[in-house]
């Protein structure tokens, strides 16, 4: 399924907002690297700096408002940081605890649908407490009224941080089903890009804490079930296309660097 004409433009002109809004507010930080400046030059590091900062507002203010757009038409709705629920019950928090245990000590390996389907029974048993987990950067909806819920990573996350990944992606369960026991929920992580590629992505980092088939999404795994097969390459596209006309505005603002 390709893009439409709306969605390519509605992209290219958030991915050309968000490079001339960073032009506009990005502060260099100061710091003095005088051998790094004399061998590779104030400019190129001035730009690795840039880009490094890009990096960190890539998700926020391109991936996330491409992900929606992309899904608006294969899907029945689709939003960008959202809240799972406000209350998770104390029975539920105590099963994804017994959860979390058995992976870290590797007693269970991870399924999905079995972690479900065990927050599901107990998912309204006990107090309710109030709880603020983390926001969910993408939700989309399909016909059938199944959810998912994704977590937008960079591409190389830490081991460590999969143990606070997958506890994440539990606790969005637990929320969803304390508002609704019946719910069809989906909660998995999202991999922009393969860093790896033609490689497949060297999944070993979460082995043991992610069932792959079910939380995991990779580049094209991602974007195309959003859009539709070719939706990632389409979106490839739109960067290079904006990348193109952006070119002298980018060569302009580095040369002050010189």
């Amino acid at each position: 399924m390709a893009l439409t004409s709306k969605q390519i433009l509605y992209i290219e002109d958030v991915i050309r907002d968000s490079l001339r809004d960073k032009f506009l507010n990005y502060k260099p930080e100061s710091i003095n690297m005088p051998f790094h400046y004399r061998l590779l030059g104030k400019d190129r590091m001035s730009l690795y700096s840039f880009m490094q900062s890009l990096n960190t507002t890539f998700g926020t203010s391109i991936f996330e408002p491409a992900a929606v757009a992309l899904a608006k038409l294969r899907f029945k709705d689709a939003k960008r940081s959202v809240i799972a629920g406000t209350q998770i019950s104390e029975e539920a928090h105590k099963v994804i605890q017994t959860i979390m245990d058995g992976l870290i000590t590797g007693q269970e390996d991870p399924n999905k649908a079995e972690e479900i389907e065990r927050i599901r029974v107990v998912c309204q048993n006990g107090k309710m407490n109030t709880v603020k987990p983390a926001k969910v950067d993408v939700l989309v909806v399909s016909k059938d009224d199944s959810i998912y819920l994704f977590d937008i990573k960079t591409v190389k996350p830490n081991m460590g941080d999969f143990q606070k990944f997958k506890r994440t992606l539990l606790e969005w369960v637990a929320a969803v089903f304390a508002q609704n026991p019946n719910a069809k929920i989906n909660t998995c992580l999202a991999i922009p890009y393969n860093p790896y590629e033609p490689k497949p992505y060297r999944r070993w980092t979460m082995k043991g804490m992610l069932d792959f088939d079910s939380e995991l999404k990779v580049a094209d795994e991602f974007w195309d079930f959003l859009g539709g097969k070719g939706s990632y390459n389409e979106l490839l596209n739109c960067f290079e296309r904006v990348g193109i006309e952006l070119r002298p505005e980018i060569d302009e603002y580095f040369s002050k660097f010189k």
